[in-house]
């Protein structure tokens, strides 16, 4: 049943009893979250019931922690035996509730089969990440607070760009599983470079709770910095990745490039967020888990690159075959690697327990493929071995492998026999890795759902099968003899990719603020004056103007109309009558003051935290320096999206003017010493065009 409205539908499902919104087309791109833009609002319902679930889950399960927590220390202190009974009981059925509660919670996290290519059930899924999910946050009430507060304006011409940028946010919870979803999150991103810089004052806390779960357990964490937003937002950019690669066919060559290079850029883009974020309120943003799936998506990019050498080599020679043996070798024990930083303590009881056992099915499963293709390579050779192959051969067996007792003693065959004998060894080693693959499959649960991981790995069992069974003999005693290891290797040099933020450009949607050099949430300014002016036809103004977007005053005439009415050097024109002129030029501004006649009525603001008209008297310059190298969760952070350099650096080389005509016979102005070395006066030049950097006498 739909009911209609003028921009949405409300529909009700008689199955389940509940009603849900849908936003027409139309509305949709009023808001940005039409497919187009990277957002499918659809996704909302059914991810959101997901994160419900786990939250409830966790909440669920600390309860059962805190109960049995409170049972053990009843059970030891007290001395009453029937109690002691009756605790034990309980024990017993809190432990039991717990067990149940994480084994729901694993199966939750466990679901990385939705993101496989469901079309290709021939190769090994791959681990994906789930995106963060967030509240939404109301921000209309906080920045028009703050807007009006700290910049003086009408909030209400801003209601617009408030809405819009939440509408951006609102998107942003339900990204596309694409390039287009990408894009918008990157979007968003450089999107809070500037929201920081309008709106969150490092000496405040503007009350504004962002609250992200976490993308395996669902447990909430809350920060008033919008430093954890960001962080968040990058984690999700990374998770995207991971669930594009997942889904790409990597049964073709283009489908394989595709993946190896999304695994990268999530990879790189884990080390971002480890090395310029800190203090992680959540365990998915801690350093510990950030280097475990950045290790993790590194050994996933190098699988997929060894599934890329697989077609056709068994057909290519007994040296491709070995080099693809060492590649296979080298896919383990990255995957051994990952599987012993994923066990430690700090990460071992907060990742799925079906993600290590799949490593640990994985490195089983590619050792035994470096044995089968050396085997193949090995038992398809005709004729004898050349010296270079040999010598290759030679060094793919590891050099321990004398070391074993049980280790066949051939290393380089020289003979029909010895192949079939070293070829066969190969195989038997492959068996018995694949069959030790099979059973730690079968030992997790939550793997044995995924049907496409147990027909590869059964696959891959039957054709070492076949082949040992080819090269069997009756009278035949060398089977009992180990294959040497092989030695892993690998010709390719994997290497992270960093995030490109400067290729998604966006727009400062508080733009009519000013220019964020000067107008932001880290400068400090007076309220707004307004200063009327009135002259003669043969008087001036007294005062002039220098420097762009915007025009400071420069100078005043002592006793002039302009000190008079209020006017101070250092002041930045921000008004002039009904005309905004904080990103207007120099000659603009000196244009509009023309063209006003002999009244004039300004809005000016004084700087009181910057002398932007003598910046060598500043302290330092690093204050004004909109960007840093790292940022923290806990407090206010950096981006690296732009270096501005102080807005009136220029000003250093520009020369107080002197006014000649002034409007009284009173003294002349005194200068600093240090303007009045430079000084020059023109008596006869009122007005330059040439360049900005001699003011303007008005």
């Amino acid at each position: 049943m739909v009911l209609r409205g003028n921009d949405l539908y409300c529909c009700y499902c008689i199955e389940r009893g509940e009603f849900s919104i849908l936003l027409s087309r139309e509305t949709k791109a009023s808001c940005g979250l039409l497919e187009s833009n990277g957002s499918d609002p659809r996704l909302a319902t059914c991810r959101g019931k997901l994160q419900n679930q786990r939250a409830k889950l966790n909440q669920e399960i600390n309860k059962q922690i805190m109960i049995r927590n409170g049972a053990e220390r009843l059970y030891k202190v007290t001395t009453n035996k029937k109690l002691r009974e009756n605790v034990a009981l309980e024990l017993s059925f809190v432990n039991s509730n717990l067990q149940l509660l994480k084994e729901q919670l694993a199966d939750l996290n466990s679901s990385v089969n939705i993101y496989q290519n469901k079309s290709n059930t021939q190769v090994v899924p791959m681990i994906p990440l789930g995106l963060k999910e967030t509240k939404e946050i109301d921000f209309r009430d906080i920045f028009k607070d703050f807007i009006l507060e700290h910049y003086s304006e009408e909030c209400s011409k801003y209601e617009k760009a408030i809405k819009e940028f939440m509408d951006i946010r609102q998107a942003v919870r339900t990204p596309t599983r694409d390039h287009n979803g990408v894009k918008l999150l990157f979007g968003y991103y450089n999107l809070l470079y500037y929201i920081d810089r309008r709106f969150f004052p490092p000496h405040r806390n503007m009350g504004i709770f962002f609250e992200w779960f976490d993308s395996l357990t669902g447990v909430p964490s809350t920060q008033k910095t919008i430093a954890f937003e960001k962080a968040s937002v990058l984690f999700n950019i990374a998770a995207l990745y991971t669930q594009i690669a997942a889904k790409q066919d990597r049964l073709n060559s283009t489908g394989v490039d595709a993946a190896v290079d999304n695994f990268l850029r999530a990879a790189g883009m884990f080390r971002y967020i480890r090395d310029n974020f800190s203090n992680a309120p959540s365990m998915d943003l801690s350093p510990d888990t950030l280097d475990t799936l950045i290790q993790l998506m590194l050994a996933q990019a190098r699988e997929c690159l060894f599934e890329k050498l697989i077609p056709g080599v068994e057909n290519l020679g007994l040296q491709n075959c070995l080099e693809v043996a060492q590649e296979a070798e080298q896919v383990s024990c990255v995957y051994r690697t990952v599987h012993q930083v994923m066990s430690s303590s700090s990460v071992k009881d907060y990742v799925p327990y079906s993600w290590i056992s799949l490593l640990l099915v994985k490195s089983e499963h590619y050792r035994a493929l470096g044995h089968h293709y050396a085997a193949v390579g090995l038992l398809e050779h005709n004729g004898e071995i050349e010296k270079e192959v040999a010598t290759y051969l030679e060094y793919v067996h590891s050099p321990d492998a004398n070391n074993s007792s049980t280790c066949i003693d051939i290393r380089v065959p020289h003979t029909t026999e010895e192949r079939r004998q070293l070829g066969k060894a190969h195989l038997r080693a492959s068996l018995l890795l694949h069959e030790e693959a099979l059973r730690l499959h079968r030992m997790c649960r939550q793997l044995r759902q995924i049907d496409n991981l147990q027909e590869r790995l059964r696959t891959a069992h039957d054709a070492s099968l076949d082949r040992y069974a080819q090269c069997e003999q009756e009278d035949d005693f060398q089977e009992i003899l180990d294959a040497p290891p092989i030695q892993a290797a690998t010709k390719y040099q994997l290497t992270l990719m960093t995030p490109e933020f400067s290729e998604y450009n966006v727009e400062d949607l508080f733009h009519d603020l000013g220019p964020l050099k000067v107008f932001s949430a880290r400068r400090q300014w007076t309220a707004a004056r307004v200063v009327h002016l009135r002259k003669d036809a043969e008087e001036n103004f007294g005062f002039s103007v220098r420097g762009d977007a915007p025009v400071i005053v420069a100078a005043i005439d002592n006793r002039g109309i302009a000190q008079e009415a209020g006017m101070k050097e250092g002041d930045f024109i921000v008004h002039i009558g009904n005309t905004d002129t904080k990103w207007m030029g120099h000659e603009e501004v000196v244009k509009v003051i023309r063209e006003s006649g002999n009244e004039l009525t300004l809005k000016v603001v004084t700087p009181i935290d910057h002398d932007y008209l003598h910046p060598r008297s500043n302290g330092s310059s690093s204050a004004s320096s909109p960007a840093s190298t790292a940022s923290t969760l806990s407090s206010g952070d950096r981006v690296h999206l732009r270096q501005n350099s102080n807005p009136f650096s220029k000003d250093k080389r520009r020369r107080a003017t002197w006014n000649f005509f002034r409007r009284s016979q009173s003294k002349e102005r005194q200068f600093p010493h240090h303007q009045r070395r430079g000084l020059q006066i023109n008596c006869f030049r009122k007005y330059s065009s040439a360049s900005t950097d001699c003011a303007f006498v008005l």
